[in-house]
């Protein structure tokens, strides 16, 4: 990553020098401004991102549309939509994948419906639904609408092996989805901010129940229809008519571009499954930066687009949050509303700067798209809207409460009532007091303390917050680039931090039972009773904890990308070896008793306490499980 921000920083670098010796001393700020967005100028730009990353990260394609006083200033394809016909990216006709930017849509469909009083942002969403009801987890306090377009809502995430899918016949009606992958409640609603795709696909569903008509049908004859976008659609696969030019999805495997299959998304259509070319996903960009229209045709009321592009929650009033769907967002100090959207192949970004009139739509497919998407954005905004700010002073008095701000904090985006809460267990940030009067934040940035509560970066403008609780004590943690989630303090036990020494611990326990065992073959041989069950029973235990944990770090790392897909046999098959391991513990339990009990020759003191030590490494690795969701098959089919 060193040698990525090098080359944005040196190519920001550049065009500011370039800029700043082009302009002359009496040029303004604005005209300045202009020379960067020249058609040639921003080319440049874009090429001297995009095209080093694309080769340092294997980036297959993608495009970048920018858009400025409603003019198109640079509309440019990269790599080869198809990379085996030889077909390269058109942005006017190639089709990609925008993810989560197609949850703008499903906010646009929801207020269309708001204006024609068919829909109550501020009513229980369960007075629309027909089927099924959402579980009333917090009596009294109902989800709503608006808690679900600011991803507050309080359900907890998933997806392993069911949101994105590559098998179509998998798909289930929404409906049927809604139901089966019904996430658990674990805030109150308008509580915490939580990312959220089977609530955007819940409203997407209630849309359509209101409407009579599929989703699908719903945005194309409301959005697409009305705006002219011809070549957008959310049918997945998509119509044969467009199929020929959808930008394949790749994986650098070897030497080579492997395509992969398309991916469904179809079960939750209204969160992530639309394809369309950067041509209509500007169309649709500028219909909102205009308040809703778009050459006389209009999709909203001005005054819904400003309520809608306003902010309506946000863990910290002082800084970024959500508006009704769109993210809040800020590029030195300029504010951005828009949205970013990633499936495991194509990585996009919208940006809308409604106080400079511009657009960016920029968009990358392979795993590590997303780097070159994040780099264009933020190297534009460096180059136009360079922002020089001082080095904040650190209080001098910090240190006499920095402590209370250490810790690791976890995202409430994330899962905790089966399998996937595994992933808290490396996913935590972690905050130090420093002895600079800082803090330092995920162990690279540090923070300088600006207000109660609320921080700065020491060199940038990034803000985090922290919150606290009844008590006054820090409970949870704001970051400021990231509005759709927030972060609570973990617990001793919720640390994963905490866990990984006893791993560690356990699995040298375990393994040396086995050398031990197999170094002194001989003299087990001579064991009789409750001395060889003992020995017995801690070789089966260390055996099949060993088995386990190995299992757990293979799957974490070879199986990551399947597991989005599917549940694979494999992983099937690691998940019997933590319920035999603790089978094979309750027998070494019941063989330490009788050793301590037996009264046999040769049984001593060294042995009783290190097969108890052996037993008590399987108990935790029995808690391990049963705490991290492991023990048992915790997953939805």
């Amino acid at each position: 990553m060193l040698s990525t921000i090098t080359a944005v920083r040196a190519m920001t670098m550049l065009f500011l020098a370039l800029c700043a010796a082009a302009s002359g001393g009496g040029v303004s700020h604005a005209q300045e401004r202009n020379d960067i967005f020249a058609p040639a100028t921003m080319a440049a730009l874009a090429d001297g991102v995009a095209i080093p990353l694309m080769e340092e990260h294997s980036v297959p394609s993608g495009a970048v549309m920018i858009v400025r006083n409603d003019e198109v200033i640079l509309s440019k394809g990269y790599g080869k939509q198809n990379i085996e016909r030889d077909i390269p990216v058109d942005p006017e006709t190639t089709l990609f994948r925008p993810g989560s930017i197609s949850k703008l849509f499903t906010w646009v469909s929801v207020m269309q419906l708001v204006e024609t009083g068919r829909l109550d942002l501020d009513r229980d969403v369960n007075a629309y639904l027909k089927n099924f009801q959402i579980k009333d987890t917090y009596p009294g306090q109902p989800v709503t609408m608006r808690h679900i377009m600011t991803h507050s809502a309080g359900f907890e995430t998933g997806g392993m092996g069911y949101l994105i899918i590559n098998d179509r016949s998998r798909a289930l009606p929404m409906d049927q989805a809604m139901v089966r992958y019904e996430p658990k409640r674990v805030n109150p609603p308008g509580v915490q901010v939580a990312y959220s795709n089977y609530a955007t696909a819940l409203a997407g569903h209630i849309v359509a129940t209101i409407s009579g008509m599929s989703f699908e049908e719903y945005v194309q004859k409301n959005i697409f229809d009305v705006l002219g976008m011809k070549n957008s659609t959310f049918v997945e696969p998509v119509p044969t008519s467009m199929a020929g030019n959808l930008a394949i999805g790749y994986r650098h495997e070897g030497l080579a571009f492997e395509p992969q299959p398309f991916e469904v998304i179809s079960s939750f259509a209204p969160a992530g499954s639309a394809s369309a070319t950067l041509a209509d996903m500007i169309l649709f960009a500028r219909a909102i930066k205009a308040g809703g229209a778009l050459d006389g045709k209009r999709i909203l009321r001005s005054d819904t687009v400003k309520q809608m592009l306003s902010r309506h929650f946000s863990q910290d009033d002082r800084l970024n949050g959500m508006t009704l769907g769109f993210l809040e967002t800020a590029q030195n100090g300029v504010r951005l509303v828009g949205h970013g959207g990633n499936t495991n192949l194509f990585h996009s970004q919208l940006a809308i700067d409604l106080a400079n009139d511009i657009i960016i739509f920029a968009t990358f497919t392979g795993p590590d798209g997303a780097i070159v998407t994040e780099a264009l954005v933020s190297t534009i905004y460096d180059v136009a809207f360079p922002r020089e700010i001082g080095k904040p002073a650190a209080p001098a008095d910090f240190h006499m409460r920095s402590e209370r701000y250490a810790g690791t904090y976890v995202s409430w985006r994330s899962n905790f009532s089966n399998i996937e809460k595994l992933t808290q267990l490396l996913g935590g940030i972690s905050v130090e007091a420093t002895d600079r009067n800082t803090l330092l934040v995920a162990g690279d940035t540090e923070f300088v303390e600006i207000g109660k509560n609320l921080f700065r970066e020491t060199h940038g403008d990034q803000r985090i917050a922290f919150q606290e609780d009844g008590n006054g004590d820090i409970s949870g943690l704001y970051v400021e680039s990231l509005p759709y989630t927030s972060y609570f303090k973990a617990s001793l036990l919720a640390d994963g931090t905490n866990h990984i020494p006893l791993l560690v611990l356990c699995t040298a326990v375990f393994i040396f039972v086995l050398l031990r065992q197999l170094f002194q073959r001989s003299a087990f041989k001579s064991l009789i009773g409750a001395r060889k069950r003992a020995e017995r029973a801690a070789l089966l235990a260390a055996s099949l904890h060993l088995v386990a944990i190995l299992g757990m770090v293979l799957v974490m790392v070879l199986l990551a990308d399947s597991l989005s897909y599917a549940i694979p046999l494999a992983f099937k098959i690691w998940l019997l070896f933590p319920i035999l391991a603790s089978l094979a513990t309750i027998y070494l339990l019941v063989a330490n008793v009788r050793l301590w009990l037996s009264q046999e020759k040769g049984a001593g003191l060294l042995q009783r306490l290190r097969n108890s030590f052996v037993a008590i490494c399987a108990l935790y690795m029995v808690f391990f499980y049963a705490y991290w969701n492991i023990l048992g098959f915790q997953y939805y089919a």
